[in-house]
């Protein structure tokens, strides 16, 4: 089945972008996920093809129209109606290392790319819409925030990454930061790398990184750390776990 991406934007040109390269172009090209911008001017109704209008109460700014947008939206809907549709916008919930997994086992989704001061309340009233942020800032679109997502998505199809395995122990996978890594030269700069990789021993290693990915999300990311740690907590018995 093929990832379908619809993309509602006011530049079409941005998509594939990047997207067009590496990894993710690849798969493009090999037809394992499909990429349509659409252009959201389209389906402005009045002669300067306006998307925007000032904002009702006053302000610095434009908002989107939710009639203009809907349009757009229904006619991507009917396209292709088994897509999720997610806006890009700081208003909508974290993105999550989860979400990407379901999304890219999903056939596709319809991302809706923020402008201005944002959206109409009244699309996310009358439209089954997901609110969806990259982050705690700001951006000048959402374009950079649909470009993300999809690259988020793609890499985790099947075939994409190459070995099946490549993406299992990588930050966020299981809850926490991936453990650092190292490679030749063995010194650099009179820094070595840890003995315990170069052991050879296994078991060790393995044990060495599950607790380096522990150390470093409790330093760097206590936030993540509580959230695994409550996970561990609260997950229920495995078989050979009593």
């Amino acid at each position: 089945m093929m990832f379908i991406a619809q993309v509602i934007t006011l530049y079409p040109e941005m998509f594939p972008g990047p997207l067009g390269h590496s990894i993710a172009g690849r798969a493009l090209r090999e037809g394992r996920w499909r990429c349509d911008a659409i252009q959201m001017r389209d389906f402005a109704t009045d002669k300067h093809r306006s998307v925007d209008d000032t904002p009702a109460g006053g302000g610095a700014g434009m908002v989107l129209r939710a009639d203009v947008v809907a349009r757009a939206v229904d006619q991507a809907a009917a396209a292709a109606p088994d897509l999720p549709v997610l806006a890009l916008t700081p208003r909508g919930s974290p993105l999550t290392q989860a979400r990407v997994r379901a999304l890219a086992a999903g056939p596709g989704a319809t991302l809706l790319c923020g402008r201005f001061e944002g959206f109409d309340q009244r699309l996310f009233e009358a439209r089954a819409i997901e609110e969806v942020s990259i982050g705690d800032y700001i951006l000048s679109g959402g374009e950079m925030g649909a470009l993300v997502l999809l690259d988020a998505c793609v890499r985790l199809l099947p075939g994409v990454m190459g070995a099946a395995s490549s993406g299992d122990e990588e930050s966020f996978e299981s809850g926490l930061l991936e453990y650092p890594h190292y490679t030749r030269p063995a010194e650099w700069e009179g820094r070595t790398i840890p003995e315990v990789l170069r052991s050879g021993d296994h078991a060790r290693i393995a044990a060495w990184r599950t607790s380096m990915a522990e150390t470093d999300t409790r330093l760097r990311r206590p936030d993540l750390w509580e959230r695994h740690k409550d996970a561990r907590v609260h997950r229920p018995l495995a078989r050979g776990d009593e």
